[in-house]
């Protein structure tokens, strides 16, 4: 692994830490009960009170893309908004505290599953729209030589998730495909800035993570695919979302209508220029060319989907009964209680 992987990869995994903790931090105290969104949202209320929109971003996902490429910030320009960018987050939790805490206004478009997480625990989040990514790549992923080749030798085994995330659903997932009762392997919950640097040095068997942390792990750990959710997983469970305060929903409709268009055109832009964007966020990043063009290989493709459409709702509501007859969100939910209809 060369000095300049090396840096990387304790940056990736590990300096981040720190502002994780802080936005933990940034979010105590805050909490508003669930229920529909205030007719405020359609009706009478503010349409905007600011002129400055704060977005959360991470490396790899379509904000950090948009803040690289500089587009999205003349396009919200156009209509007097200025955009300021706040991060970067390791995963979609420490995004969506901090918007609950206020340093924020949006999430940085990761899982739905953490975000349904946070709402059930009382956080005043609402979804403003979702997108689905094509080719799914989160993987389980296990370091070459371990001898686990399969999801079967994963039994009595250590596997780093998340908790609520896209690492806990695909491990529950797997593991129910191929018949194993999940407490037969150890759930070890770790955020990526602890997970990472937790599975280089084999404190765990293997780690359920997606791009580009995956990938990275899976080229400078030597590391191979155990279940791949694009191959293996034949169903979706889990969503890119964007989520934004109730407050800063009710206020500013029209900011929340803007910052959809300018993400849905980025995301646009990425499926048709995927190399293109690979690159940007390796300048972000910081990993190696390896990993680069392994990404470059997927040709991720963009769909949106918007509060209103009943088709994607069916799907995502299936999707998140999955989850609380799983015990990986602690109660059932329902998705239309938490949509700024735009």
């Amino acid at each position: 692994m060369s000095n300049q992987n090396s840096r990387f990869s304790s940056s990736f995994f590990s300096s981040r830490r720190g502002l994780l903790q802080a936005a933990l931090a940034s979010a105590a105290g805050v909490a508003i009960g669930a229920g529909g969104v205030s007719a405020a949202l359609a009706a009478t209320g503010k349409s905007r009170n600011t002129d400055t929109v704060r977005l959360s971003w991470g490396y790899g996902a379509l904000p950090g893309i948009a803040r690289s490429r500089g587009v999205f910030e003349k396009t919200l320009a156009q209509d007097g908004i200025k955009v300021q960018w706040v991060g970067p987050f390791p995963n979609h939790a420490p995004s969506l505290q901090a918007v609950t805490g206020g340093s924020a206004d949006f999430g940085f478009g990761g899982s739905t599953t953490p975000a349904l997480a946070a709402m059930l625990a009382g956080s005043p989040l609402v979804f403003t729209q979702f997108a689905v990514v094509e080719p799914r790549s989160t993987s389980i992923i296990a370091r070459d030589g371990s001898g686990i080749n399969s999801v079967n030798d994963l039994v009595g085994k250590s596997v780093a998730v998340n908790r609520s995330g896209l690492g806990e659903f695909l491990l529950v997932a797997a593991l129910e495909k191929h018949g194993i009762d999940r407490n037969k392997v150890k759930f070890v919950y770790l955020n990526p800035p602890d997970a990472g640097p937790a599975f280089s040095q084999g404190k765990v068997d293997a780690w359920s993570m997606w791009s580009p942390g995956v990938d990275i792990a899976r080229i400078e750990a030597k590391a191979h695919n155990v279940f791949f959710e694009g191959r293996d997983l034949e169903f979706l469970i889990d969503f890119n979302s964007y989520v934004t305060h109730r407050r800063f929903a009710e206020e500013n409709l029209d900011i929340v209508r803007a910052v959809n268009a300018a993400f849905r055109a980025e995301g646009q832009w990425v499926t048709q220029n995927t190399r293109e964007a690979e690159i940007l966020v390796q300048k972000d990043a910081g990993y190696s060319d390896a990993v680069r063009d392994s990404l470059i290989q997927l040709k991720r493709r963009w769909e949106f989907h918007g509060t209103s459409d009943t088709a994607f709702l069916a799907t995502f509501q299936k999707a998140a009964d999955w989850l609380s007859a799983r015990k990986i969100l602690p109660q059932q939910v329902v998705i239309s209680d938490y949509l700024v209809k735009v």
